[in-house]
């Protein structure tokens, strides 16, 4: 059976009033999406240098199931002049089914995406995302959670605050710090919560579990990522191989419940990261199948 579509949960009815809408959301990742117990295949941004049906080919020859998608992207190489975002028209959508479909990859995100705050432009990203089925969008656009919170009610559609690395120069950028994330999201809709960069909190010299830690119950999806080191100078190793503690991450996310994608954005080897990205998958699923998730 192929995860292309979202289960069909049919009507719940809430036990009293006082249960919250996002108890009931019918917009869960289905079970054959999962690899060692995870939904987990690429950031398209993985294969920036590639077009999005090279980026949906290389994540089915890696061994992932589904697939992030980011603003901007050429499409194809048949189509060398169309980019893939938000706007894309009808037409172009449908190609990009069909060859999700050729594939077998289900497309589960998208992002790292600017929200506005007015609410008709804020509205195209979600129809968009309504229209793909995914499960989550993306952003770092803090400013827009007003208008976020209620297109999040209104499409059941997760939204993930993103962490870049700390600006050592921009004292205003607060998004690597995962408790100003929480003071943003904390009194959200229970969908509103972090987009866990790991890999940019190891570069912030955080250690990537006490931040899991931090935002216990509001990790909506993850940028799975291994560094080699500590600090702004490091870069993507294959899972296990670095200072991550991809073990202790994946522990964590299984404790708390985490049922969002997890991304691999490999941004290292850019030309032939497929063998590392591959590897990454492989450590997941024999990691899981030990644990018996």
């Amino acid at each position: 059976m192929l995860c292309n579509r979202y289960l069909s949960l049919g009507i719940i009815l809430a036990a009293t009033l006082s249960v919250p809408r996002w108890a009931c959301a019918q917009n869960k990742i289905p079970s054959d999406c999962l690899t060692g117990g995870f939904a987990i295949g690429c950031q398209a941004y993985t294969f920036n240098h590639f077009t999005v049906f090279e980026a949906i080919e290389k994540t089915a020859e890696a061994g992932g199931k589904v697939i992030e998608f980011y603003p901007g992207q050429k499409l194809s190489k048949e189509d060398p002049g169309v980019s893939w975002d938000h706007n894309a028209s009808p037409e172009i959508i449908q190609k990009v089914k069909a060859k999700l479909a050729e594939s077998k990859i289900t497309p589960v995100n998208y992002g790292v995406v600017q929200i506005p705050k007015d609410e008709a432009k804020a509205r195209v990203i979600f129809e968009f995302a309504k229209t793909m089925g995914l499960y989550g969008i993306t952003t770092e656009s803090v400013e827009s959670i007003d208008t976020i919170e209620k297109l999040v009610k209104e499409y059941d559609i997760h939204v993930g605050f993103h962490d870049h690395p700390r600006r050592p120069g921009d004292p205003n950028y607060r998004m690597w710090d995962p408790n100003y994330v929480l003071s943003v999201v904390k009194d959200r809709d229970r969908r509103i919560g972090s987009c866990a960069d790991v890999g940019h909190w190891v570069r912030s010299n955080l250690r990537p579990v006490d931040c899991l830690r931090i935002l216990k119950g509001r990790i909506i999806s993850s940028h799975l990522k291994d560094l080699n080191q500590m600090g702004p100078d490091a870069h993507d190793v294959p899972y296990g191989t670095g200072v991550s503690d991809i073990p202790a991450v994946l522990n964590e996310l299984k404790a708390q419940g985490f049922a969002g994608n997890v991304s691999i954005e490999y941004e290292y080897h850019w030309e032939n990261s497929l063998p590392e990205v591959a590897q990454c998958i492989g450590f997941v699923r024999g990691y899981g199948a030990a644990r018996k998730w």
